[in-house]
């Protein structure tokens, strides 16, 4: 089975002085997470959306969803402390109500990225399909500057080298589960995203190429370009 996570865990506070998450905040006449909602749920390959959340949002949400998508089947479930925790409960969730076997993939989504394409979705069904974890990036354009202390370079990839995450990242969730729950507190300490959990484990993530425009909503000036994305897909 096949299916998809979109996580709105977060609270947005990197946004500034909003009144709610920032998945919740409009772009054109529609919140973000239903713009997000809407790219996963018109894919058939989905078994179940799955959209996880703080508890005190999940009413609010279900709400949201049922007046812009009518009659959806979208799943709500409470999100976790981290955004591993996060896709934990995804995978127990899919586990207790579903089963879990080695077949079974997941497809993980931040719910602020709401311009990803069909053919980033499915390159990642592929992969995950086929057993292999994958993240999706794009080049990065800039150089990158590494630095341990906050004060001093330390070190200057070879930006040839140097890819800038996106999201979805897709695997085999009982893979992903079997992994975390080996890791350490310090190993858990180091984590940034679900790719890194197959990573610190030594599994080989296969790279599946994203656009400049699957952006993450996170600041405000994000939202502005949100809207003149959202017009611009409009007319294609």
């Amino acid at each position: 089975m096949i299916f998809a996570a979109i996580l709105a865990g977060g609270i947005g506070s990197r946004m500034g002085n909003v009144d709610k998450p920032k998945q919740f905040l409009y772009i054109g006449n529609k919140p973000i997470i239903v713009h997000t909602a809407e790219k996963f749920i018109i894919n058939s390959r989905f078994d179940g959306v799955i959209v996880l959340c703080p508890a005190q949002w999940i009413n609010y949400t279900k709400d949201l969803l049922d007046k812009y998508i009518p009659g959806n089947d979208i799943i709500l479930i409470e999100g976790g402390s981290t955004r591993n925790n996060t896709i934990m409960n995804a995978i127990d969730y899919i586990e207790n109500n579903y089963g879990l076997d080695e077949e079974t993939v997941l497809v993980t989504h931040d719910a602020v990225r709401p311009f990803v394409t069909h053919r980033i979705i499915e390159e990642n069904i592929d992969l995950a399909s086929r057993g292999l974890a994958c993240d999706t990036v794009i080049p990065a354009t800039d150089t990158i500057v590494e630095s341990n202390d906050g004060s001093f370079i330390s070190n200057i990839p070879d930006r040839a080298k140097c890819y800038q995450g996106q999201t979805p990242q897709s695997f085999r969730a009982k893979r992903f589960k079997t992994l975390y729950d080996t890791l350490s507190e310090d190993e858990k300490s180091i984590l940034t995203d679900a790719a890194k959990v197959f990573v610190v484990k030594g599994d080989r993530v296969e790279l599946v190429m994203g656009e400049t425009f699957n952006i993450k909503v996170t600041y405000p000036y994000d939202l502005q370009l949100a809207e003149i994305l959202l017009e611009g897909e409009k007319k294609c």
